[in-house]
């Protein structure tokens, strides 16, 4: 196995919030070399971009990027590439490209299949310097999908809650990063609980519980323009917000006409419709990609168990079986995947479900795992854990074949939510 234990790849910026620790990655990974992009703008390059595809593409556990100690020669475009020198280091694609712009920024970028000695791409991505990093992910999830035939997922952005201690009290901050933990950023901050984050379909909108008013409460917030807007005022349980598949409305928990059951509000008209009329508790639910249906927890049958609800009908189904409990159910965009903490042995573990072969797998061995969250493109599950008594973000792919940790400088980070594609 391909690892790199207790390896600390250290995002780029100080501030950032979190760090990147890969534990493991596939076996026989392929060798890539990111060669130095060439920058012709004023001043200093604000970001390497070079060194965040590398970043992104260790990060997949598919590639190993050549050291830039092993590199014979810098190419920087087409007619300065020797392929000789590459295969010498057993590299097989070799990634190169030039940065150029001041207020507006053009990445040009060129990757070669050195054996085959062909270039397979060559392509561009321009927007503002400012968003120089998030270029750099575009390019990187280019290049991926290209040598996987799998869209990439580093050009996305990942909410978090983060919890520190600042004055004698918890003080709890929702984040929002790059899925690479960098370019931090707060969205709002509270000296009560915030839970359950989630977005919107179209990435610029986001839901959460806030105990702000000292009871909770569901928040709608925009990103773009920071207008925020509180959905739910009711007494009891308001929680778990889900938002549809196109955007138009929000499942959530709520307890107002007695137990907790999963209810639908028109955002538009904000008028909110029952789906669950059950003395059990119904929670936590999760839309399929179709919008047509809901799964959620129940314990309506003794034990926590995932439920699909057909919204339409009414008419619901027990999904999982094996096991006395599984929670926290999240669907992939394929639809055939479903991700959810599956408790074994006492412990509590993140684990799949191939919803058409009915076959679950366990993917990690931690003891507290919680709160899965799928990449938009399937391939990886982000979910908070416990390392050392202190919460941490972790990361393994739907195969249990990749791994990585993303731990804070400080404090605990938990309730992670990868976002849809952002283009």
């Amino acid at each position: 196995m391909f690892t790199m234990l207790a390896f600390l790849l250290l995002v780029a910026q100080a501030r950032a919030e979190l760090v990147i620790e890969i534990t493991s990655g596939r076996d026989n990974p392929t060798a890539i070399a990111v060669v130095p992009f060439a920058w012709s703008g004023f001043g200093a390059a604000p970001e390497d971009v070079a060194d965040v595809i590398q970043g992104d593409l260790m990060r997949s556990g598919q590639f190993a990027p050549v050291s830039n100690n092993d590199m014979l020669n810098l190419p920087t475009r087409e007619d300065e590439v020797f392929y000789r020198d590459w295969r010498t280091t057993n590299t097989e694609y070799l990634l190169i490209g030039r940065v150029s712009g001041e207020a507006t920024v053009t990445v040009e970028y060129e990757l070669f299949d050195v054996f085959r000695q062909t270039r397979i791409i060559a392509a561009s991505e321009s927007g503002p310097v400012a968003e120089l990093r998030m270029l750099a992910h575009r390019v990187s999830d280019k290049v991926y999908q290209q040598l996987t035939g799998i869209r990439g997922a580093f050009a996305t952005r990942i909410l978090y809650v983060a919890v520190n201690r600042e004055g004698g009290e918890d003080v709890y901050r929702l984040m929002v990063a790059d899925a690479d933990g960098v370019r931090d950023k707060e969205v709002t901050r509270s000296t009560q609980p915030i839970l359950s984050p989630s977005w919107a379909p179209d990435g610029k909108r986001i839901a959460y519980v806030s105990f702000e008013t000292t009871r909770p409460a569901i928040y709608m917030h925009n990103l773009v323009t920071g207008e925020k807007q509180q959905l739910t005022n009711f007494k009891g349980l308001n929680g778990a917000p889900a938002w549809s598949p196109d955007g138009n409305s929000m499942a959530m928990v709520l307890s107002k006409d007695g137990s907790p059951d999963l209810y639908l509000l028109d955002l538009a008209s904000r008028q909110f419709r029952r789906l669950t009329r059950h003395f059990a508790i119904e929670t936590e639910p999760s839309w399929m990609p179709d919008g047509l249906s809901l799964v959620f927890t129940s314990d309506r049958g003794g034990k926590p168990q995932i439920y699909r609800l057909d919204i339409a009908t009414g008419d619901t189904e027990r999904m999982t079986y094996e096991g006395s409990w599984n929670a926290r159910a999240s669907i992939a965009a394929d639809g055939r995947t479903m991700v959810m903490v599956h408790r074994a042995d006492g412990n509590f573990h993140i684990a799949v479900q191939d919803l058409e072969r009915d076959q679950l797998s366990i993917l990690t061995s931690t003891a507290l795992d919680e709160s899965p969250s799928v990449a938009p493109n399937g391939s990886m599950v982000l979910y908070a854990t416990k390392r050392n008594g202190r919460g941490i973000l972790a990361a393994v792919s739907v195969d249990g074949g990749v791994r990585f940790r993303l731990p804070s400088r400080e404090g605990d980070v938990r309730e992670p939510a990868w976002s849809p594609y952002l283009d």
